[in-house]
């Protein structure tokens, strides 16, 4: 029997900064067990670490470092830098780590700790599993953490330089000309932040940003990925005006920046499923998506598959998550993969990771080389209607044992013959049931969706 781990999720370690597993004790076992498994390779093993704009972020960084530095870890700090950021450090500058102090998209009051390895990838669930063992058996020991004190950072290269290696190297993954097009920016007032104006300026494009001061508390707040109506909004106005304040699109983050929604010229949201539509057939035109294929995941559109298909393209399925989207690119030999949610994989160059900034380039790149608007490139997605109800939940037991809720996804499948699909689904970062709906209608996709909210409402509902 597969073992569960407890406290990596999806993606990293995530909870409400303070609290348990983001305790200041807690957090520097977890640097110290990074360690321990980093020096059984490495003896002089070397870590970045780099962190959004959460209030929480820096002493959770510190706390962390100080328990790599106990068994000898070296360290140095990119600052505030996105978590492809960090990854391209960790594989590009000889690290055999790279760790992000991030919640992603949750609220302010949350934080996480994700890690990647030397190579730039996510840690293998197995690995993840270890270092938890590890984390356990220090909090049940009676070793007692080190004080509370700011750790040694070793400061060359700066944390300046670390992050300018990171934007040349995304400024000269592009070739196209973008200086015609006009953008706007949402950095939803995270790590973005720290990248973006720099990127931008230095691809000449015409930018204008919004939600770009942090305070640590106003990350994702009505702003960002998780509001690309914020966006949206913002560049519709400004339609109906005369140049220059036109744009021809705009772009959104989320608070670490590894997934980017975007909005056409005339402030229609653009999600993860017409991007991988309009990247993989770029692609597909330049010979470079690889055995015509793209890898989703289970919360992508049917019309996303349908339309790939008209292209001669085929979609494969994987878990949520962008780890697994990964793992499903490898298996299959392909060369473009991604979520719904903005995540997107380009497998094409030497990325590891979802990584929002380089999604922009190439949304941006697309509509320079071929002259077309993003309306026009993604005009023929056509959706089934789709719903997603999220439900807070006490528990996370799996939905078969629960009859109720088990018969009425079942009822629901059912009833829609293959002409919708049914995902009910836990949330890898937050105590969550995500229930998704496809449906022919409206009328039917809602009703399917609340019986199956109201069976997990009535069994875990908090």
């Amino acid at each position: 029997m597969t073992e569960t781990r407890q406290l990596f999720g999806t993606d990293g370690i995530r909870g409400v900064a303070g609290e348990f597993p983001l305790t200041r004790d807690t957090v520097y076992w977890f640097g110290r067990a990074l360690g321990h498994d980093l020096v059984r390779v490495n003896p002089k093993a070397r870590v970045v670490i780099g962190q959004d704009t959460r209030i929480s972020s820096q002493w959770i960084a510190d706390r962390f470092l100080q328990g790599l530095q106990s068994v000898g870890i070296e360290t140095r700090s990119a600052g505030v830098i996105t978590t492809p950021g960090v990854a391209f450090l960790a594989r590009s500058q000889g690290f055999d780590a790279g760790v992000v102090i991030s919640a992603s998209h949750n609220p302010w009051t949350d934080n996480g700790i994700k890690i990647f390895s030397g190579d730039g990838y996510k840690l293998p669930d197995a690995r993840e599993l270890a270092i938890e063992k590890e984390i356990f058996a220090l909090l049940d020991s009676d070793a007692v953490p080190a004080p509370h004190s700011a750790p040694e950072v070793f400061s060359m290269p700066g944390e300046a330089d670390l992050r300018r290696a990171y934007v040349h190297w995304l400024s000269d993954s592009v070739s196209a000309d973008l200086s015609r097009l006009r953008v706007a920016v949402d950095c939803a007032n995270g790590a973005a932040t720290g990248e973006a104006p720099e990127l931008f300026h230095a691809r000449k494009v015409k930018t204008t940003f919004l939600n770009s001061t942090p305070d640590g508390q106003n990350i994702n707040e009505n702003c960002g990925a998780l509001h690309p109506e914020t966006v949206a909004q913002f560049v519709a106005e400004q339609s109906h005006k005369r140049e220059p304040e036109h744009f021809d699109l705009g772009v959104t983050f989320d608070g670490d920046a590894d997934r980017a929604l975007f909005c056409d010229a005339n402030g229609r949201v653009v999600n993860g499923d017409a991007v991988l539509l309009l990247a993989a057939r770029d692609m597909q035109s330049r010979g470079t998506l690889s055995k015509a294929t793209v890898v989703a995941t289970t919360m992508s559109n049917m019309g996303l598959e349908l339309a790939l298909k008209r292209s001669g393209i085929q979609m494969l399925r994987a878990n949520v998550g962008d780890k697994y989207v990964l793992e499903e690119m490898q298996r299959a030999g392909a060369t473009l993969g991604g979520e719904q949610s903005g995540h997107i994989l380009f497998r094409d160059g030497d990325a590891t990771t979802g990584d929002g900034l380089l999604t922009a380039l190439r949304v941006l790149e697309i509509i320079a080389r071929t002259g077309k608007p993003l309306a026009d490139l993604v005009a023929d997605l056509k959706v089934l209607p789709q719903i997603i109800k999220n439900v807070r939940v006490k528990t996370k037991t799996p939905f078969g044992e629960i009859p109720a809720v088990h018969a009425a996804i079942t009822a629901a499948e059912q009833e829609l013959d293959g002409c919708g699909r049914v995902v009910v689904r836990y949330s890898g970062t937050e105590a969550l049931a995500r229930v998704m709906i496809e449906a022919e209608s409206k009328d039917q996709m809602n009703r399917l969706a609340e019986s199956i909210v109201a069976a997990i409402q009535s069994a875990l509902g908090v």
